[in-house]
């Protein structure tokens, strides 16, 4: 991977930390580009890039109008980070600058590969990723389908790149909707019961300080413990003691019907990937 020319077009949140990942793995900053929207876009990446900024290509939008097809101009991988109603017309943009063997890969929600490939060329190697936010402090994940024109050695690359900022799992694309549905929404979820927590301790009498605290330290404990036994069912048996507080929690909890509701919400997710995908395969 050290001598491949890595783009980052549409270099926001996602992107952006994909790029800072892989330089702090030890990747030359050299040899990673980005393009921005505007100057003050640049300077905030910048900052995010910290002391490697210097030695980054960053195109702005704003400047020149070839900014992504200089970007890509003798790239071997190029991840489109734009949002996902305008990836199709970037892959367009780019196409007729891209070589026959550059990697694409695409992080936008709901892209499927289909529409992908038809925008960029069909024999253009190109991979689906669906990330989620925990990438902006290493601990992503990563779900990615390859199209059928990736080598082993792209899928490698992608898995070397993907790699820095999180765990990538290699899944067939129909599967992607409930991906997303798990863990490409499902920070969100964990961020709910944070806050609803925190609200719930501030009826019970604590501050709201101490309540919004107690409650995101609380969730991002039980994630750690998580990363090393990802087995849920253990831990909240281990937890829960027959008779005691946590049973009373939890028994309500499901007396209330939570898998059902957490089932429903997901599938309602499901649906929505599913919608937006028929939407741009359209």
């Amino acid at each position: 991977m050290a001598e491949n020319i890595v783009a980052f077009l549409g270099t926001g949140s996602m992107n952006g930390s994909i790029a800072a990942g892989l330089i702090a793995s030890g990747f030359d900053p050299a040899r990673v580009r980005a393009t921005v929207r505007s100057e003050d876009s640049a300077g905030s990446l910048r900052k995010k890039l910290s002391d490697t900024e210097e030695k980054v290509q960053i195109f702005t939008a704003e400047s020149e109008d070839r900014a992504n097809t200089r970007a890509v101009d003798g790239a071997d991988v190029v991840l489109l980070g734009v949002k996902p109603y305008d990836v199709l017309d970037l892959a367009r943009e780019i196409a007729p600058a891209l070589a026959d063997d550059t990697l694409v890969i695409s992080v936008a929600a709901g892209v499927p590969l289909d529409a992908l490939q038809k925008a960029l060329g069909e024999k253009q190697p190109a991979v689906r990723c669906m990330p989620n936010t925990p990438s902006r402090v290493g601990h992503g994940v990563m779900a990615i389908s390859a199209g059928q024109t990736v080598s082993e050695d792209q899928l490698k690359l992608a898995h070397e790149i993907l790699g820095a900022v999180g765990e990538v799992f290699e899944v067939a694309e129909d599967q992607m909707d409930a991906v997303t549905a798990v863990s490409g929404s499902g920070p969100a979820y964990a961020f709910l019961l944070a806050e609803t927590m925190s609200k719930a301790g501030q009826k019970l009498g604590l501050d709201a300080d101490l309540a919004a605290k107690l409650a995101a330290a609380t969730v991002g404990g039980a994630g750690a413990l998580l990363e090393e036994d990802p087995n849920p069912e253990d831990l909240r048996k281990a937890v829960t003691s027959p008779g005691g507080t946590t049973e009373q929690a939890i028994l309500s909890y499901q007396d209330s019907g939570l898998e059902e509701i957490t089932y429903k919400a997901m599938k309602a997710c499901a649906d929505k990937s599913q919608e937006m995908s028929r939407e741009y395969t359209a």
